[in-house]
């Protein structure tokens, strides 16, 4: 094989790695979208604008199946090795994190037109600062991944405990709401999961950093994750009410 093939050959695969965290740079744009307009339609009421966002999720669905045939397609035609094989497999488990935000986002509208047909209750604005924290981490972990800085995603990593106590805060006070009034606890239960759905968008951030990390080291993160979700802690007893 000459230079001049190989070079070839070795532009071909930089193209097509490059066509595939292109594809995921546009699934994380959409999902993070998807997330702020969530967000929108649920502060503002608007169930015929929730329809759009549920109907959007397809583009992402689209995008992970995209990216799936594209990894099949590497992984066959070029064998990869090492490093590379890592860039291949990131790609894969990278998308299907974001096809699962996606469907968070998209399960945040589904359950806004639900919420829309009761009485609005204070703990719902406390949604936006919720997926705001994890949305920038979105944000922060796709640049990560687009310029391969583990220590970035570590950081992003990191935040996550933050998230988690926003939630658990939150849960804490739909559970007050939920005891002080009867009244409130079909919207509060809507807004628990909406929070819930919220939460686990971070974990699937909390994937991706680690993938990169992966990715970029050859090693897993050696550090258990930080929680501080208490909401399986929680008790609610009676007397909280009197």
């Amino acid at each position: 094989m000459n230079s001049t093939h190989s070079e070839h050959i070795l532009r071909s695969y930089d193209q097509e790695l490059g066509r595939l965290k292109g594809e995921i740079a546009r699934m994380g744009e959409i999902a993070v979208a998807q997330i702020a307009a969530a967000m929108d339609v649920i502060e503002r009421r608007d169930s015929r604008a929730a329809e759009r966002v549920i109907a959007n999720d397809d583009a992402i669905d689209q995008l992970e199946a995209s990216v799936s045939n594209d990894v099949l397609m590497l992984l066959a035609k070029r064998q990869p090795m090492a490093r590379d094989l890592r860039e291949v497999m990131a790609a894969l488990r990278i998308a299907s994190d974001i096809e699962r935000i996606g469907d968070y986002a998209a399960n945040l509208a589904k359950r806004s037109i639900a919420l829309n047909l009761t009485a609005a209750i204070p703990p719902v604005h406390n949604l936006p600062t919720l997926a705001e924290a994890a949305s920038e981490m979105l944000t922060d972990v796709l640049k990560a991944y687009r310029v391969s800085d583990e220590k970035m995603a570590r950081t992003v990593w990191d935040r996550d405990v933050d998230l988690d106590s926003l939630y658990t805060s939150l849960f804490r006070e739909s559970l007050t709401y939920m005891m002080e009034d009867a009244r409130n606890i079909t919207p509060a239960t809507h807004v628990l999961f909406m929070a819930k759905n919220i939460e686990r968008i971070g974990d699937h951030v909390t994937n991706i950093a680690e993938n990169i990390w992966f990715l970029v080291t050859g090693q897993s993160l050696d550090t258990p994750r930080r929680k501080a979700d208490l909401t399986s802690r929680m008790e609610v007893r009676p007397n909280d009410t009197q």
